[in-house]
């Protein structure tokens, strides 16, 4: 049975006007896709209603927590000593998040107790996935 990390945070949604708007989400890190994280939003903050989840390299959130990282539709960059903000780019529009980074920063360490740096692979079965992505092509 694969292991699934959840972990609660709170995140501050920056409006276009500039205010804040603290929101509940939900980190998320599953052993059976070791390279990603997830970070799941909730109705409340979507246009149309709807739960948002965004996933991307669990790599991406270690660099980014450091120094600016990212390219195409995550961006992450250290703000101050004590934030991180989240850039998320859709087709309907961009939106920044900040956490405190000390809440990332846990959760990362949190999802290397599951899956250690360099053993992503060591779990997977790429010919199997392959063949069930393929539908047995």
């Amino acid at each position: 049975m694969a292991v699934t990390l959840e972990q609660p945070a709170r995140a501050r949604l920056i409006t276009p006007e500039g205010r804040e708007r603290t929101l509940p989400v939900t980190l998320r890190y599953a052993a059976d896709d070791p390279l990603a994280v997830q970070i799941c939003f909730p109705p409340e903050a979507s246009l149309d209603g709807a739960e948002v989840t965004w996933i991307f390299a669990r790599q991406l959130l270690e660099e980014g927590l450091d120094a600016p990282a990212g390219g195409g539709d995550v961006h992450i960059w250290p703000c101050g000593r004590a934030r991180t903000v989240l850039e998320f780019h859709a087709p309907k529009g961009l939106a920044l998040v900040q956490f405190d980074r000390a809440v990332l920063r846990r959760f990362l360490v949190r999802t290397y107790a599951v899956v250690r740096a360099g053993r992503e692979s060591a779990g997977l079965d790429l010919d199997q996935d392959l063949a069930r992505l393929l539908g047995g092509v």
